[in-house]
């Protein structure tokens, strides 16, 4: 793909960021055939996002980590996306529903590394990946169907986009995880204080540093490092909740705790 098309892409991505509208599709020219021209252009999205105020990338999303996630998408492999440092909330977020197109909550388990995980040191496996984690916490997604017709478009250029990725609530940080079996942990969303998904943590990939692991090696195949400080969000334990304006939503993981997200 050619830096021309790759920033006309971009262009199309950050309108509909910063100005709010769905995509139809991308036109031709610009649209990535493969995950590789995929992530190429989130790439440089990353560096153009921040570059307009959004920060620095402090985060990292997976994707379609769950089977119920792989159905309702019909992606039978994890994706990533990137998270900026504004569009990151402490335990209570406060969203206005318009700048949306059309946003969701997916409740998930994020942790928070305490080293660097460079390609070098790839395969990386979930025992690997768990001594670099240094906190675990409840987490809300907050994603956005930007694309008129998510389903049909593609994973390549759902990736490009960040894979839905919108920002995010991270809840208290727990340092005591390993006394937590960390694959059976019950996670739930209320919407206006009634009860709409639940679900459990060995839904995602069978454990979430499973994900982590995964998003390692797929780092490491980029020649990328995920580093130390950063977070990274490991999948829906739950189905996605599309949210109304007005909606107050609570995500709880037991054991670690809840996040609030009101549009």
């Amino acid at each position: 793909m050619t830096p021309a098309a790759i920033a006309e892409a971009v262009a199309i991505f950050e309108r509909t960021r910063l100005d709010g509208g769905a995509i139809d599709v991308l036109p031709e020219n610009c649209r990535p055939r493969d995950t590789d021209e995929a992530y190429a252009i989130q790439a440089a999205l990353d560096q153009r996002l921040a570059d307009v105020g959004l920060g620095p990338v402090v985060g990292h999303k997976i994707g379609c980590t769950n089977p119920k996630m792989q159905a309702y998408m019909g992606i039978p492999n994890p994706a990533s996306g990137s998270i900026h440092q504004r569009m990151v909330k402490s335990l209570r977020g406060e969203f206005r529903h318009d700048t949306f197109v059309h946003p969701g909550v997916e409740c998930e388990l994020a942790v928070r590394l305490s080293t660097r995980l460079p390609p070098e040191r790839a395969p990386y496996t979930r025992a690997s990946v768990a001594d670099a984690v240094d906190t675990v916490m409840p987490a809300f997604e907050i994603v956005d169907a930007r694309f008129k017709d998510f389903r049909a478009v593609g994973a390549p250029s759902l990736i490009a986009d960040d894979f839905f990725d919108s920002g995010c609530v991270l809840g208290p940080p727990v340092a005591q995880w390993r006394d937590l079996d960390l694959a059976k942990l019950k996670g739930s969303i209320t919407i206006n204080g009634k009860p709409v998904s639940s679900g459990e943590s060995g839904q995602v990939m069978g454990h979430p540093f499973e994900a982590l692991a995964w998003l390692a090696n797929d780092f490491a195949r980029r020649g990328r490092s995920l580093g130390a400080g950063e977070f990274v969000m490991t999948g829906s334990i739950a189905d996605v909740i599309w949210v109304a304006s007005g909606d107050v939503a609570v995500g709880t993981i037991e054991g670690l705790g809840s996040v609030t997200a009101r549009f």
